[in-house]
């Protein structure tokens, strides 16, 4: 798993949304957010629509206007968010249970770095 920008962005802006929300802050607007967490405005704009797209925010127009969680954040798995914004979580593609490439070794059924890597995949995504 490679964290982009982009990635920790999103995660960085959903975690914003979900306090928000904790504090009774239904609707933020992207201009708070994107001062908030130092990120780009127009950035930012692209990220939510992504996550708009996905189902995991709504927007608001108007004067009060702004972002908000489209679903409870425990709802929301980070690990989901990650392979939405930068794909899989496992680091090599033959360990990738949602995008898989096949193993360039000779015996993938026993490639001893397959084996480590999808135990390091299985590690990210219980966390995540």
């Amino acid at each position: 798993m490679k964290l982009t920008k982009r990635g920790e962005y999103a995660l960085r802006t959903m975690i914003r949304l979900g306090v928000a929300h904790k504090l009774g802050r239904e609707v933020v607007s992207v201009s708070q957010l994107a001062e908030a967490e130092r990120v780009p405005f127009k950035f930012l704009e692209q990220i939510l629509g992504d996550l708009r797209e996905a189902g995991y925010v709504e927007s608001k127009r108007g004067k009060h206007g702004g972002c908000f969680l489209a679903k409870p954040m425990d709802q929301i798995k980070m690990g989901e968010l990650v392979r939405l914004i930068d794909g899989r979580l496992a680091p090599i593609g033959c360990a990738s249970e949602t995008d898989y490439e096949k193993c360039t070794c000779p015996d993938e059924a026993h490639c001893g770095l397959r084996m480590i890597m999808i135990d390091v995949r299985n590690a990210i995504a219980n966390i995540l």
